[in-house]
């Protein structure tokens, strides 16, 4: 992970790596599977709208609408599990979150390309907070300047909380992993600035 005696840049992160116990993070992601309005988004590309690699939900209060890669997400209302672990993450982070962006990673084919989540509505400096659930897959984070990589193994009931510049000074992936079987469901709970329903 992050050696404390080393002078290369590190993100802004608290990492907490066993946050839920092993069968509270299995039941969690049963649960979730079942309970959650799971949709297959497109986004924009050169060679016109493809298929994103991976499913999404966005769930939150009324007016947390949230526009990212040309989607716009008018959220779902939160489901039990998904409220439950709000809670629980808003006192471990001191921060409070309106709304939730669901992932779901099918198998290892699944993937999340480089970016950092600096849309205008989440502020300058925001929070953001990643719950994992299931098999355990590889997290990176990528320093703009010098291009040192930061890498995390999110296994199931860990929680990895963004914070500071990190999204103005890192980019951030879930890279494909073949290999990998089985799914993950990862939650990234934020505030987004609240807008008027039909903006």
């Amino acid at each position: 992970m992050m050696d404390l005696f080393d002078d290369l840049p590190a993100p802004d992160v608290d990492w907490y790596p066993d946050w839920l116990p092993p069968a509270d993070a299995a039941r969690a992601l049963t649960q979730l599977i079942g309970e959650v309005a799971w949709r297959q988004d497109t986004m924009g590309t050169p060679a016109g709208r493809v298929a994103l690699p991976r499913l999404t939900a966005w769930q939150g209060e009324p007016d947390a609408v949230y526009v990212y890669s040309g989607i716009r997400n008018v959220p779902q209302p939160w489901t039990p599990v998904v409220a439950e672990l709000r809670t629980a993450v808003e006192a471990v982070c001191g921060a409070r979150f309106n709304s939730v962006l669901l992932n779901r990673y099918r198998s290892g084919a699944d993937s999340m390309g480089w970016h950092a989540d600096r849309e205008p509505e989440l502020g300058a400096q925001p929070v953001i907070a990643s719950v994992s659930l299931g098999v355990a897959r590889t997290f990176d984070l990528r320093h703009n300047k010098t291009g040192v990589v930061r890498s995390f193994s999110l296994k199931g009931g860990s929680l990895l909380v963004m914070k500071g510049d990190t999204q103005a000074q890192w980019r951030h992936r879930v890279p494909k992993e073949p290999r990998v079987m089985g799914e993950r469901v990862n939650l990234t709970f934020r505030w987004v600035t609240p807008r008027a329903a039909g903006r």
